[in-house]
Formats: C-alpha cells, structure tokens, sequence
C-alpha cells in the first residue's frame, strides 16, 4: 500500500489526542461545578462540548478520506477504525460531561448538603481510567490499557456504595431527595465515563495485539 498514508494517520492521531485532552479538561471543569457549586463552570461545559462534536466531525471527515483514497489494509485499517471509535466515545464523554454541569446547576440552586466523599472518590477514579486510556493510545501501550480494563470493577462498586448512601439520605432527610437525586445522576454518568475509557482501553488492545475484547466475558459465558 501507498505509505501516503502514514502522515495522515498521525494527523487523526493528533486530533484524537487534542480530543482527548478537551474531554478530560470539561470533565473536570463539570465536577468542580458540583465540588465548587459554581453555575458559571458548569455553563462553559456546554460551550466546551461544541468544540468536542467539531473535532468529533473532523476526525469523522478524515477517516472517510482515507477510506476512500487510500484503501487501507491491516493494521493500519485496524488504526482508522480504532481513531474512529474512541472519537465516538469521546464524544460521549463530553454529552456525560453536559450532564453532570446539569446536575451541578440544579445543585448550586439549592441549600447546600454535603458530598460523599465516595462520590468523590468515584470521580476521582472515573478520571484516572479516562486518562490512561487515553494515555495508553498515545503511547500505543497495550499492558496499560490492560490495566484500565483491571480497574472498571471498582467503579462499578463505587457507584453502588454511592447510590446506596443516597437513597439512605433521602430516607433520613426528605427535604434534601433533589440534591441526593442528582448525585446519583452524577454516579451514574461517571461509571457510563468508566465504561467509554474501557472502550478506549480495548480499541487500543484491538490495533496493538490484534485482540478484539469487544463482549468476551458475555460471549465466553
């Protein structure tokens, strides 16, 4: 095959980085709307999320130039699919990332209760297997998103402990079932971010080893 390809290959890598970083980065800036009860962080994340869906059509644009000039075949075929999903699970962490700045808004609006410190550990952990998920494409390292795919567990019994504690609260404190309401919205949406980095992890996997992870445990079940 015509190796024209390689630089444009690098050039969708690149922008999926670029993504990448934007999604983690509105992310962020919708928890500390929530942490900080701070309405103006949490309507920038609307504004942010605009900028993921162009560099979501972008990268939609460039893997069908390459599909349709360049023809590409094994591996790097395996690349032009891989850029092609991850941007679509970054592009729904960013809606995940609109979400929450919803719940952050509807928070700021209320009296004040305070946060699980369990939900912050969750967030906490939905970030990090966000970013070395991403971390391991950029690096084009199979063993650390492994270990992304190791860690997805955890979340989902974070989310559980937090959704629990919640549904105690609104037992205990009935004036206060809208705000523990939308903290389990926030749960909820930071293990669906879980679930897109595992995505991430896997695609990875899929263009390093050749392995596609894609449902075993159900199919091997």
């Amino acid at each position: 095959m015509n190796r024209i390809v390689d630089p444009v290959l690098e050039d969708l890598r690149h922008r999926l980085i670029k993504m990448g970083a934007l999604a983690e980065a509105i992310l962020d800036k919708s928890l500390r709307s929530v942490w900080e009860r701070e309405p103006a962080l949490a309507r920038e994340v609307r504004i942010d999320d605009l900028e993921i869906d162009r560099f979501d059509l972008e990268i939609d644009e460039g893997v069908l130039r390459v599909l349709a000039t360049q023809a590409p075949v094994a591996d790097d075929l395996r690349n032009v699919i891989a850029i092609k999903m991850i941007a679509t699970d970054l592009e729904r962490v960013g809606d995940l990332a609109r979400n929450i700045a919803k719940s952050g808004l509807r928070l700021a609006s209320r009296d004040p209760v305070d946060v699980s410190p369990k939900l912050r550990e969750l967030a906490g952990e939905a970030q990090r297997l966000l970013r070395h998920a991403l971390d391991s494409f950029s690096d084009r390292d199979a063993e650390k998103a492994e270990r992304v795919l190791s860690e997805d567990d955890q979340v989902d019994e974070d989310q559980d402990v937090v959704i629990r504690e919640a549904i105690e609260e609104i037992s205990a404190r009935p004036e206060a079932s809208s705000q523990e309401v939308d903290f389990i919205l926030i749960a909820k949406n930071l293990e669906r971010v879980a679930d897109h980095a595992t995505n991430i992890a896997e695609d990875v996997i899929l263009v390093a080893q050749g392995r596609n992870l894609k449902h075993a445990e159900k199919l091997a079940g």
